[in-house]
Formats: structure tokens, sequence, C-alpha cells
């Protein structure tokens, strides 16, 4: 049976989906292997995605696939590298100077600090790097499993819009 070339890109988009990684056997490398595979889920999310559509809501909360990468920047920032967040709101709200190519390369390099951070951790149990002004620090462990669930849940906000832009569906 011939099918149009409509039916034909839509299911190029349909992406196989691919299933969690097999990690290290320690607890810091599951859960390193888990955070690595959520990230680079939500930043394939944004890959390819044209202006304005990027940076479009499109939810009633105006929730859009940069302001999620801006997002989880700020929030990676501020658990591990002591980085104050400012207005949770404007994190989430990429600025018209703000690219797709720049607010992805910083998350990646934000990435990378971050997982440096936690591979030097001897103990998950000892505190998080502390932010000034606030209270106390959570434990390396609280935080990095909070990463994950904040990663996670984003990373399902992120198929839904990437969904809705083109149908493009998978990790």
């Amino acid at each position: 049976m011939d099918t149009t070339a409509n039916e034909r890109v839509v299911r190029r988009r349909r992406a196989k989906d691919t299933g969690p990684p097999w990690t290290g056997g320690d607890e810091k490398a599951t859960l390193l292997g888990f955070l690595d595979y959520l990230r680079e889920s939500i930043a394939g999310k944004v890959v390819d995605v044209p202006e304005p559509q990027v940076r479009a809501g499109g939810v009633a909360s105006g929730t859009n696939l940069l302001g999620l990468i801006k997002h989880l920047t700020c929030v990676e920032r501020f658990y591990f590298l002591g980085e104050p967040m400012g207005n949770m709101r404007s994190s989430m709200r990429p600025r018209r100077d703000e690219t797709a190519d720049g607010l992805l390369a910083a998350y990646r390099e934000t990435n990378e600090q971050v997982n440096r951070v936690i591979e030097s951790c001897v103990d998950l149990a000892a505190d998080a790097p502390r932010v000034p002004g606030r209270g106390l620090a959570p434990s390396m462990r609280w935080a990095l499993v909070h990463l994950i669930e904040e990663t996670g849940r984003h990373a399902g906000h992120a198929d839904i819009l990437r969904e809705q832009i083109d149908g493009a569906t998978g990790r």
C-alpha cells in the first residue's frame, strides 16, 4: 500500500523510544546515568525546532521548550554550583537575545560542571553546595534525586510541547 508524503514525514518524526541506560553498579553511577539520560532527552526536544516555535508557549502557562532548558540550567547551578536563582518566573522565560544554540550550550556546559561536582563527592550524605543567604544545605543525595525528579518532570513537559509543534515523539 502506497503512503502519502505527509504520512512518511510523520513516521520519520516518531523516533524509536530509547530505554533507560545501563549504569555502573554503585549508587552515584546509577543516579548520574539516569540524570544524563533525562538531560539528553530534554535537550533533544529543542534541537531542530525553528523560531518562533522553540520559544512559543504551548500551554496556558506559557511553558516553552527554551524556557525549560533555561530553567533547568538555573536549577542545576543553584543546587550544585551555589549560585542564586533569582526570580523563578524569569528562569522559565528566555530573553529575545537568548538563542536555542546558546541556551543549549549553557545547559550542556552546566551539566559538565555539575557532573564534576557530583563525581568529586565521596559521600552523598555530605552537604550540597550552599547558596549564600539560604538556610541549611541539603545533602548531595537529596539534591541529586531532586534534580533527577525536576529534569524528568520537565522532560515530560518537553515531550508534549514538541509533539504539539511538529508531531515528533520518542527520546
